[in-house]
């Protein structure tokens, strides 16, 4: 089946699934107002030193200050070290022969550093910056602070590794450094060039500002959703990509024209009455989306249970009783679990420490066999994945790439009704469903009088960010939408009615 990427642009949010193999493996959600610092590039001023913890705090104009550690500040190294930076050692960096430098002897407080956003805020700490700025395109990743060059870890084919490591040496830059990413796979010197020049472009853009920017300031941003996600989805795999959006299209056909000529014929304009999701028939149910259970073919289920530490994840047989024997049994359970897991790690988008509690096996082999489907179902996954082998308790410790909030973290929050231990859907969420429930409605009911009832929250978002839309179906449907606030409705329960004026 046709692996598919829809990205589905509105007033208020970008949505993106990625359909693979004809079934959801990854979605996003963010607000307009919303899109996330990381990638950015700040000129920030150190407010604090933290000597305790390596680290300082650095205020880049975000809601809270950034954090920065030692470890991701650029200092004088030794010798040895840089000549391992530029490439010229291939193993692991090896151990200083100096002491490394304490967060007083790099920096000082009040001093103006340019900076990058490597983690998002999270609800207890701010953003995590680095010094070490990183430019990504499609193709290569361009380091303007550090030297070496380097090949995706994915690109597992060891002639080919070897052309694209020759191909880095030509493209070597005067200053800087190069990583292939795993789109670099088959391309050839003439389009990395391209790339490679369009990127140091974008550095010395960044650094000319920065002379002149006030402290503290954004002096560069990363890619729109829509192009973004194109950038780091959009592959030979993926046989189509779908846009609602007329304005949205036209970036994303210029963004992948630039890339090849070619590849601007598989993107399509979505100009269908009926909305992208629905045509594709992909209906998001939040609720299901992240409920805690979550069902096997076989009758067996997941419980997924994310913690503030880690994310524990057991597996059950459930209803399954198999045909034949126990062990057997457990075995196939294992399997599509494992499968299963690795594509719920995508869709949620989870990160960090995470336990798997499998099924005990008594073979040996059996628990081989677990572990390596595993292994190849997370070999699917962009993000950086780390397992080890199944312990004699029968968990796996593994570890995933934390770049962007986990979908939970997009679009939900504490539930104030149960003093936190829960989580809601957010109102801008909430609200977002309904305006496009609203013209859904609109749209079978042309001429009808609307008749919303929602929690206040969700009604104040709606008046402010849905004023464009409602007088749009207005004009377009002849339809007039009132809004009734209702205190005592949860705040994602609402109602719609209709009624023909007439």
């Amino acid at each position: 089946m046709a692996n598919l990427l829809l990205i589905s642009v509105s007033e208020w949010d970008t949505r993106v699934a990625f359909l693979e193999d004809g079934r959801l493996a990854e979605f996003y959600v963010e607000g307009r107002a919303q899109n996330g610092p990381v990638g950015n590039v700040y000129k920030g001023r150190v407010t604090r030193l933290l000597p305790g913890m390596a680290a300082a705090f650095v205020d880049v104009g975000l809601e809270r200050p950034a954090y920065l550690f030692a470890e991701d500040v650029i200092a004088q190294e030794d010798e040895f070290f840089q000549i391992w930076l530029k490439g010229e050692i291939e193993e692991n960096p090896p151990s200083r022969r100096l002491p490394p430098a304490t967060i007083s002897d790099l920096l000082h407080e009040g001093q103006e550093v340019l900076v990058q956003v490597l983690r998002g805020p999270t609800p207890n700490k701010g953003a995590r910056l680095t010094t070490h700025i990183s430019l990504a395109g499609h193709y290569l990743v361009y380091m303007p602070t550090l030297s070496q060059l380097g090949v995706s870890r994915r690109i597992n084919d060891e002639p080919e590794r070897q052309r694209i490591k020759a191909t880095l040496e030509e493209l070597r830059p005067a200053a800087g450094g190069l990583i292939a990413r795993t789109a670099c796979r088959g391309q050839g010197l003439e389009k990395l060039t391209r790339e490679r020049d369009l990127l140091m472009g974008i550095w010395q853009r960044l650094r000319r500002k920065k002379d002149h920017a006030p402290c503290p300031s954004l002096l560069h941003q990363e890619l729109e959703a829509a192009r973004r996600v194109v950038r780091e989805l959009y592959s030979p795999e993926v046989d189509r990509v779908l846009v609602d959006d007329p304005g949205a299209f036209e970036r994303i056909v210029d963004y992948l024209e630039a890339l090849n000529p070619l590849d601007k014929y598989r993107v399509e304009l979505h100009a269908g009455p009926e909305p992208i999701f629905s045509h594709f028939g992909l209906e998001i149910d939040w609720h299901k989306l992240l409920a805690p259970r979550v069902w096997l073919k076989s009758g067996g289920y997941l419980l997924i249970d994310p913690t503030e530490a880690l994310t524990a994840i057991d597996v059950n047989t459930g209803r399954f009783v198999g045909r034949n024997h126990l062990e057997e049994t457990l075995l196939k359970t294992n399997l599509e679990a494992a499968k299963e897991i690795a594509r719920q790690l995508r869709l949620r988008n989870i990160g960090g420490l995470i336990v798997i509690d499998f099924i005990d096996q008594e073979k040996a082999t059996h628990r081989d066999l677990i572990y390596q489907t595993l292994l190849e179902a997370l070999a699917r996954d962009r993000a950086k994945t780390t397992a080890l082998p199944i312990s004699s308790l029968g968990l796996v410790e593994m570890t995933r790439q934390r770049v962007r909030d986990s979908l939970a973290q997009t679009i939900t929050e504490p539930c104030g009704a149960c003093g936190g231990r829960g989580l809601t859907l957010t109102p801008q969420i909430v609200a977002c469903d309904l305006m496009r429930q609203l013209t859904a409605e609109a749209r079978e009911f042309p001429g009808y009088q609307l008749h919303l009832s929602a929690h206040p929250q969700v009604m104040q978002i709606l008046e402010k960010d849905g004023a464009r839309l409602l007088k749009r179906l207005a004009k377009e449907h002849q339809v007039k939408v009132t809004l009734t606030p209702q205190p005592q409705f949860a705040r994602d329960h609402y109602t719609i009615t209709h009624e023909w004026p007439g």
